[in-house]
């Protein structure tokens, strides 16, 4: 074996790794990526009936709009609420956002479905700026005031699915294609 080459070899792939890292590159690239994934429709919602009881969602928080407005979730009680936390340094959220305009597109006129992208960025014109870059139309709110203990997770994206009875009947972790017809069908269905 021919270290020199070897080392050489390595010294390339850690500087590209580093230049995409430190050149902010390395989360659009990877969500790229990803959500090209996501498009061959391998990695879908599980909406099966599980046995895991999620409990009911806590409608007493609040979040902040797009304009600055707060917004009761007390707003969304007795409606099927798509609920999905993403920051923009995240690149399964960035790879899953194409896929949840989509749903959106078809779903919006549905008085009876509402959708939450909850942004986490710390600063929420970070979160709007992408969002804007990208012209995704689906509504976005800041949690300044925290979020409800049934939202709060250890990994992001997560995306829960709360019925007009207040009962969460869907939760995932990790970034999926929702746009797709059977996820849609549960939508429209609860």
């Amino acid at each position: 074996m021919d270290w020199k080459k070897e080392l050489k070899s390595w010294g390339w792939t850690i500087g590209a790794v580093a230049f995409l890292y430190f050149t902010g590159l390395m989360t659009p690239i990877m969500g790229g990526v990803q959500s090209m994934l996501l498009a061959t429709g391998f990695i879908k919602p599980n909406i099966e009936k599980s046995e895991k009881n999620y409990g009911y969602f806590d409608y007493r928080g609040s979040l902040l709009d797009v304009s600055g407005n707060t917004v009761n979730l007390e707003e969304y009680r007795g409606k099927t609420v798509f609920v999905n936390l993403w920051a923009t340094w995240c690149p399964p959220c960035r790879a899953e956002m194409p896929h949840i305009e989509s749903l959106y597109g078809k779903l919006k006129e549905s008085e009876d479905i509402e959708f939450l992208m909850i942004a986490l960025d710390k600063d929420f014109e970070k979160s709007l700026k992408y969002i804007a870059d990208k012209s995704f139309s689906f509504p976005v709110y800041h949690a300044p005031f925290g979020l409800p203990p049934v939202m709060q997770s250890q990994s992001i994206p997560t995306t829960l699915v709360i019925s007009p009875s207040g009962e969460v009947v869907f939760y995932q972790e990790g970034m999926s294609n929702f746009d797709t017809d059977s996820f849609r069908s549960f939508l429209e269905n609860l």
